[in-house]
């Protein structure tokens, strides 16, 4: 009787057991209800905008070449100093080229034989003239001759001299060897030292940069806007300008140029673009390239209703969101929308500033850890 109550007792225990176990599996398989978050409609600022790279850049920006050959002598500029237009910036020392140094003593030589020649012509046909044996025109041919023999002698001297300092007698206030800038502004760079060597600037050459001269107190941005954006701007549009090296500091420019035909970079068609930045009080110094990205204003809305873009959702593109009926009961509402930022989006009809819009999980904030 014993064995049998013990038998009895353990059959119940094990029972018991297993039903537990059960029931505890089940409970586990069972998901907690999801709650989600809302959020609900409220009055902003909608800008739309695109953004174009590139830099900030003096609009009127100068090399100054040299116009001889030869060797920079001395300097008078340094980098960063302010100069009016006529200022002296270099002076070239010239090193002839031994050939034509060669040639042009040639030429003095043959124009003084010559000048000897036509002037002990001249002299004794101007005996024979005062003494009434020749006429004055067979007197005319020899006065002729020398004085073009002493305009060659002039000529030749002064093509030697030229040749070996760069200027003649004649024109010492047009020295080619004295570099001058042609404009008022900025020495933004120069790119060479004392004692090197320059090449003329000619047709066949561009010839050695002996300074850069820009005229800071007029800059322009000067970027790239794809062809996807290009369509959606015009001259005219403001930009609010960044500039990588300034923080908490934003400079205003207004659109004054698209270029027409596009460049292809990196596998896609680029469009240059220019704006001029308003000449504004401000105390910061914009050095040139600085690097620079434009916020080019499409459209703007002030105090507009509006939605995060990401509880927006769509039926066969009609867009719509869940509002709350009841707690965690949504109802689909369709809505229509307007200008958007990507992070907002106006709503035109549909919502109030009551409603409370279900977030989908996907777009979510994280929970916090506790």
């Amino acid at each position: 009787m014993i064995k049998k109550i013990i038998k009895i007792s353990l059959l119940i225990i094990v029972l018991a057991i297993f039903g537990y176990t059960i029931f505890f599996l089940y409970q586990k398989s069972q998901k907690p209800p999801v709650v989600f978050q809302t959020a609900s409609p409220f009055d902003t600022v909608i800008v739309k905008k695109t953004v174009a790279t590139g830099s900030i850049i003096p609009r009127k920006e100068v090399n100054m070449k040299s116009r001889v050959s030869g060797v920079v002598e001395k300097f008078f500029v340094v980098a960063g100093q302010e100069i009016k237009e006529g200022d002296v910036i270099a002076r070239i020392k010239i090193i002839p080229n031994m050939a034509s140094l060669q040639g042009a003593e040639t030429r003095i030589s043959q124009a003084k034989v010559s000048f000897d020649n036509a002037a002990i012509e001249y002299e004794r046909n101007k005996k024979l003239l005062d003494q009434g044996v020749i006429s004055k025109a067979d007197f005319l041919p020899s006065d002729l001759k020398y004085k073009s023999a002493q305009v060659e002698v002039k000529s030749a001297d002064e093509n030697l001299q030229i040749l070996k300092e760069g200027v003649s007698k004649n024109m010492e206030t047009a020295s080619n060897t004295i570099i001058k800038s042609t404009i008022k502004g900025m020495v933004l760079d120069v790119p060479i030292k004392e004692g090197s060597s320059v090449i003329e600037s000619n047709t066949f050459n561009e010839g050695t940069t002996i300074a850069i001269v820009a005229n800071m107190g007029e800059m322009i941005f000067e970027g790239k806007l794809d062809e996807s954006e290009v369509g959606k701007v015009k001259e005219g549009m403001p930009l609010v300008l960044t500039v990588g090296a300034i923080d908490n500091e934003t400079f205003n420019a207004n659109l004054e140029y698209i270029a027409p035909k596009g460049v292809a970079e990196n596998g896609a068609i680029q469009f240059l673009i220019r704006a001029a930045m308003n000449k504004e009080k401000n105390s910061t110094f914009l050095r040139a390239a600085y690097s620079a990205s434009a916020d080019i204003i499409l459209a703007k809305k002030e105090n507009v209703l509006a939605i995060p873009e990401s509880v927006l959702q769509f039926d066969k593109s009609k867009p719509f969101v869940e509002v709350e009926k009841s707690p965690n009961v949504y109802e689909k509402k369709y809505i229509k929308t307007g200008l958007s930022d990507g992070i907002n989006i106006e709503v035109l009809e549909g919502l109030t500033k009551k409603d409370k819009i279900k977030i989908p999980l996907l777009n979510a904030p994280p929970a916090d850890k506790k």
